[in-house]
């Protein structure tokens, strides 16, 4: 009788498990002079793996400091991320980069907002938001574009984060009630923000930006059910007009309402 052949590791761990090669009746089970065959492999996927997380996490927190990646490494980011889909860690890279990598990164944001006081720190605020929009944002999108399919996007996911990890803890409540203008980025960021929605409805925490909204925008209009609008719109009155046009360009009237969908095809 012929001894059957056992099947390749790599077809037993293709998808993780996600389907096996049914065994012919005439096969046998493996011999265990194959096991140390076997363990060495899931110890090299397991140590390509980690190589691949390291990179990964090395070049985001090497992002939120305000460094770049260098000549094709965004190519390899995305061979490591498409790698990682495909392990047993797979499942857990939108959750390990929002509690983990997302939240280190943006830490070094906050600790730079908060080492200034005073009416300066919102001047800090608006050129962080500047450079975590302009460069940040895209950036972490392009390495994390392999990542589909989600719930929430990598550019939810992080416009969140800035908004409790970020904003809210920076508490720049009182310090926009004492200015008369604040600056055009900081209302492109609030209402930015507030363009972003989690699944389970609204939380504690985009209360507490409507709040932030209401002072720099007025009259402010929650969510509008009629005047013809979808979704959230935003009223801005005369005294904004200036601020509208450094956010959305000279097309902005002095009164007008800006709607989700209208923010959102800007591209914010």
């Amino acid at each position: 009788m012929t001894r059957g052949f056992a099947p390749s590791v790599p077809t037993a761990f293709h998808e993780m498990g996600s389907f096996r090669r049914p065994r012919p009746r005439f096969m046998s089970s493996p011999v265990l002079s194959d096991l140390p065959r076997f363990q060495a492999t899931r110890q090299a996927l397991q140590l390509s793996s980690s190589s691949a997380w390291n990179s990964v996490q090395t070049a985001v927190i090497n992002v939120f400091k305000g460094g770049g990646l260098q000549s094709n490494e965004l190519y390899a980011l995305n061979e490591n991320i498409r790698r990682l889909l495909k392990s047993e860690l797979g499942s857990f890279i939108t959750d390990y980069f929002q509690n983990q990598l997302l939240a280190k990164g943006l830490l070094f944001v906050e600790e730079k907002i908060k080492l200034c006081e005073g009416e300066n720190r919102i001047e800090v605020l608006a050129e962080v938001w500047d450079h975590f929009f302009t460069e940040t944002l895209p950036t972490l999108q392009a390495i994390f574009y392999p990542v589909q399919g989600q719930e929430l996007t990598i550019r939810q996911i992080s416009l969140l984060g800035f908004r409790d990890l970020v904003l809210l803890k920076v508490k720049p409540g009182d310090l926009l009630l004492a200015r008369s203008q604040p600056p055009s980025s900081i209302v492109q960021m609030l209402l930015v923000l507030q363009s972003v929605h989690e699944p389970t409805g609204p939380s504690e925490g985009y209360l507490q930006l409507e709040e932030l909204v209401k002072q720099v925008v007025s009259p402010f209009l929650g969510i509008s059910e009629d005047r013809g609008v979808s979704g959230p719109a935003f009223m801005l009155g005369k005294g904004q007009g200036s601020r509208a046009a450094g956010c959305f360009g000279d097309n902005a009237a002095s009164s007008v309402f800006l709607s989700l969908d209208y923010v959102q095809a800007l591209g914010f």
